[in-house]
């Protein structure tokens, strides 16, 4: 097994076209937007924090894992609806979407670099959420992300309980780095 400390993420990262944002955004957010490195950042992070916290669900296969290789792309709402018709058979935009590869058939060591899925967020829907839910930009992109590595790591949210169980552990996840800050 290997030390849950020693992980290496490779991101995919498609940035979000900024030209195309109709709102203003600040430099912290703005740079989350266009640029893989924060991103990489968290995910390692949150990742690091599942594989060592046993309540927290996640594929034997990922917790013993020292590579790890996802995507992300930020894109708008025309190219979610068309993602979310065409694998999920649903008319409507959404605000993020996971295509997670591994399951629980998955399992074993491996020393190759493990493929956990792609995450796709809606950067349009997540503007129009985080002013409705009075969050910044910067925090509503990283709810969803969470949220979308959360179902690539085998959650679901089928009833009001798992749902409640998700959103709890979401908010454990992004409060993260806040805590490792406050503890170095």
């Amino acid at each position: 097994m290997s030390n849950s400390y020693e992980l290496d993420i490779d991101l995919s990262f498609t940035p979000f076209p900024v030209q195309d944002l109709d709102v203003v955004v600040n430099g912290e957010t703005l740079e989350l937007m266009k640029n893989s490195s924060q991103w990489n950042k968290e995910i390692t992070r949150w990742i690091r924090f599942i594989k060592v916290n046993k309540e927290f669900k996640c594929p034997k296969i990922v917790r013993n894992a020292s590579q790890l290789s996802l995507g992300l792309e930020l894109t708008n709402d025309k190219k979610i609806l068309d993602l979310n018709q065409s694998w999920l058979g649903k008319a409507k935009s959404t605000d993020v979407l996971s295509f997670p590869i591994i399951d629980e058939t998955s399992f074993g060591v491996s020393d190759e670099c493990i493929e956990l899925g792609d995450i796709v967020i809606s950067v349009p829907t997540a503007i129009r959420q985080a002013k409705e839910n009075n969050v910044d930009l910067y925090r509503e992109l990283r709810w969803l992300a969470v949220h979308g590595l959360l179902h690539l790591l085998g959650w679901d949210h089928s009833n009001e309980e798992s749902l409640n169980t998700m959103l709890l552990n979401q908010e454990q996840l992004l409060d993260l780095g806040a805590i490792l800050e406050n503890e170095e």
